[in-house]
């Protein structure tokens, strides 16, 4: 999947960079983009308990930052639901719980909704620099 800076369609995996993470979504319409909770500013991640699938608009969504819109292989759109199933199944998550930073979160949603696979590649880096620091640190 490469990400390009494109207008975003129906049923689109969308993201948006903050900080140094990204906040992921599915879009529906400028009106409406679903995702696992609002974009991750400190003073939206203050109460994970709290965080939610939940719609909103796409302003809000980005924060005012430019979005990224999934470029999907041939395979991967082999592999992907349609968007009116992609939507149709964000739309009856909204409301869902148990949010978690590292195992249940907006990328992972994303990509459970869409491709029925619950990944993240943010926290698989994150990961893979763990071990990195682990083995570099048990050879000195």
């Amino acid at each position: 999947m490469k990400w390009v800076y494109r207008e975003c369609q129906y049923g689109d995996i969308i993201r948006v960079k903050l900080g140094s993470v990204y906040h992921y979504g599915i879009f529906a319409s400028e009106d409406e983009v679903i995702a696992f909770g609002l974009p991750p500013t400190a003073e939206n991640l203050k109460n994970q308990q709290d965080i939610k699938v939940l719609a909103t608009d796409i302003d809000v969504f980005s924060c005012g930052n430019m979005i990224e819109t999934a470029q999907l292989t041939l395979n991967e759109k082999r592999k992907r639901q349609s968007p009116d199933k992609t939507v149709s199944a964000a739309r009856a998550r909204i409301g869902e719980g148990s949010y978690n930073l590292i195992h249940n979160n907006c990328e992972h949603f994303v990509n459970e909704i869409v491709f029925g696979k619950k990944i993240s590649e943010q926290e698989l880096e994150v990961r893979r620099k763990w071990m990195r620091f682990h083995e570099n640190k048990e050879g000195l």
